[in-house]
């Protein structure tokens, strides 16, 4: 079987695929067109987010048989295409649950306890201990919106804490130890820290607006570690505004594009412009799973799904 890689990934991933018998081609600098011309050579491919693998360039993949995914998400592919022409999907949200579960406590502590801004005021020649006073994490209520892998990370992390952790899922029966599974409505009645961890879908696109966020009994802390799109910026900087959300920890926005690799390339809108300059937000460039270890977890996941399917 040939399998062409269309992004850098870890070493070890074509090296035990080479060990495994499969030809292995690497392609990551040609364009889409070029590689659609081409892809009729291959029985599978891997991919992180570089282009939409869409039904042309499915329909011009007549061997396919799988798709690896090196990461969670699934939203830069035409799933029900592929699955109608009985193409396997494999992804490895396993790879990088634990670095996304760190960042996003990192992201809450990080809220409450002023660094940013107080690692700003330093530098600057300021010592303002009184303006840079934080809050504690222990006694407070943390909702996940959706608890598959990287809700269940954050959850365990969250066990060190003196905290009541409530989750939120369109599937039944998920909760554990680590967390309670309730109606949205309780959620939102109880909730001091809201963290989302949902996929991209036709629910999760714009999903904290206005409405949303008015919801919530109390003023609350967002850590959005999930999709950008989720989350409807200029919303959300209202509500940052009027201090119904006390302070937002972003690894994802709205304006980034499907490949996830640049941001600036266009103007910079307005709601983006404030919360760059707000002392209550915290901004990475999508790298919540992006750790030395996730790099060569993901890898591994793959390399072990690939092997369980068709070796």
């Amino acid at each position: 079987m040939k399998i062409l890689h269309l992004d850098t990934n870890h070493p070890l991933l074509i090296n035990q695929l080479n060990e495994l018998g499969f030809i292995n081609d690497e392609n990551y600098n040609a364009s889409k067109e070029t590689i659609q011309n081409r892809i009729h050579d291959y029985d599978g491919f891997i991919i992180r987010s570089r282009f939409k693998i869409d039904k042309p360039f499915l329909d011009a993949a007549t061997k396919l048989k799988f798709i690896g995914r090196v990461g969670a998400g699934l939203e830069n592919i035409d799933c029900e295409y592929a699955k109608l022409k009985g193409i396997k999907l494999i992804t490895a949200p396993e790879g990088n649950r634990n670095a996304v579960g760190e960042h996003s406590l990192a992201m809450v502590l990080s809220l409450f306890n002023k660094l940013n801004k107080a690692n700003k005021d330093v530098r600057e020649g300021k010592w303002q201990r009184e303006a840079n006073r934080g809050i504690e994490l222990d006694g407070k209520t943390v909702g996940l919106i959706g608890y598959g892998n990287m809700g269940k990370a954050f959850a365990k992390k969250l066990r060190g804490f003196d905290v009541d952790v409530l989750c939120y899922d369109i599937k039944s029966n998920v909760g554990d130890t680590n967390a309670k599974q309730v109606a949205l409505e309780e959620l939102q009645q109880k909730t001091d820290v809201l963290s989302l961890h949902t996929p991209e879908t036709s629910l999760t696109i714009n999903m904290v607006n206005s409405e949303f966020i008015n919801s919530f009994k109390k003023p609350f802390w967002l850590i959005n570690t999930a999709r950008g799109k989720s989350v409807v910026t200029k919303d959300l900087v209202v509500a940052l505004k009027s201090g119904k959300v006390l302070g937002a920890g972003l690894d994802v926005l709205e304006y980034e594009k499907s490949s996830f690799e640049n941001l600036f390339s266009n103007a910079i809108p307005e709601a983006f412009n404030f919360l760059i300059h707000a002392d209550n937000v915290i901004l990475t460039p999508h790298v919540a799973g992006w750790t030395v270890e996730s790099k060569e977890k993901l890898a591994q996941t793959i390399v072990d799904k690939i092997k369980a399917e068709f070796c």
